[in-house]
């Protein structure tokens, strides 16, 4: 079971994985930073000065204090129920930013495997196989290099 277990973390698709998750960990942290400190700012500057992370609907007062609540800290603080739809919005942002990234990575790639793949395509028109030794050789050879056969 362990021999098993040894061979499926050593596959390539698990390590790939693996790879993927931490650096989509920290393009997501990199993304949100983004959202938070640089985009959502002057979106909430052009809005009359809103703070977007503070904007929240309070379901049940809090204990200490009954409210109003100047901030989302301030109400969880006195103990208040709310819906963070401010922090929402945020994660909303971040995840369309990060789901259009991701697209953009994505798209990119596929035109370079595919570019990489025409090539190959276009080296294989230039090689035939001898009938005789099964190797690779030009289109226009005439004897084999490898086995040195005639070519008809």
């Amino acid at each position: 079971m362990l021999k098993e277990f040894k061979n499926f973390i050593m596959r390539g698709s698990v390590i790939d994985m693996s790879i993927g998750i931490i650096i989509g960990s920290a393009f997501s942290k990199i993304v949100n930073s983004f959202v938070e400190d640089i985009f959502m700012p002057p979106i909430g500057l052009m809005l009359s000065g809103i703070d977007f992370s503070n904007i929240f609907i309070v379901i049940k007062k809090g204990i200490e204090n009954q409210g109003p609540y100047a901030s989302l800290e301030i109400a969880k603080n006195a103990g208040a129920v709310v819906i963070s739809v401010g922090i929402f919005f945020n994660a909303i942002i971040s995840f369309i930013i990060t789901a259009i990234s991701i697209f953009i990575i994505i798209k990119m790639l596929n035109k370079i495997q595919e570019k990489i793949l025409k090539e190959k395509k276009e080296d294989k028109k230039d090689i035939k196989v001898c009938p005789y030794c099964y190797s690779n050789i030009n289109i226009k050879a005439i004897k084999c290099p490898n086995c040195t056969s005639d070519l008809n």
